[in-house]
């Protein structure tokens, strides 16, 4: 079977020479050697000329004649959740679903991201007791990442 350290190895050293904001976000290899690599970037998306370059380090240095593989280098995708710190780190500001270990759903705007926390921002209007006009109520939730299980951005096309 084909390492992943040695896969890591070759798309670190590809990520390296390009030197423009490529990160690993995962790398799979199944038991009949598909490998599966997925990047993203810290700035903008992940181009064709990225995935093509990746790959073809990775393919040029396995020997095929030794084992037998299947590639796949693509982006994360915006649809994906997110999985690594950097994917937060470039998604601060945007409106995101969090979905908890516990199942409870909540939206808010990612302001913080760290390797054990996230933090929320939440806005709700609210009629406050003995009032009768609205307010606007903004809330900083602060989450551990252990409590989350999913986190994807929302995507809006307004």
């Amino acid at each position: 079977m084909i390492s992943k350290k040695l896969v890591e190895e070759l798309v670190n050293e590809r990520i390296a020479e390009l030197d423009n904001g490529l990160f690993i976000v995962d790398i799979s290899i199944s038991k009949s050697n598909s490998i599966s690599v997925e990047i993203d970037k810290h700035v903008g998306g992940v181009s064709v000329k990225d995935c093509i370059s990746v790959s073809r380090n990775v393919e040029h240095n396995l020997d095929r004649e030794e084992q037998d593989f299947e590639l796949h280098v693509s982006s994360a995708g915006i649809d994906r959740p997110l999985r690594v710190l950097p994917q937060y780190i470039k998604n601060i500001e945007r409106e995101v679903e969090i979905i908890l270990n516990d199942g409870a759903k909540l939206e808010g705007v990612l302001k913080a991201a760290t390797a054990t926390e996230l933090t929320v921002e939440q806005t709700r209007t609210e009629v406050p007791e003995g009032k009768k006009k609205k307010e606007i109520i903004v809330e900083q939730l602060v989450l551990p990442l252990n409590k989350i299980k999913e986190t994807k951005i929302v995507i809006s096309f307004k």
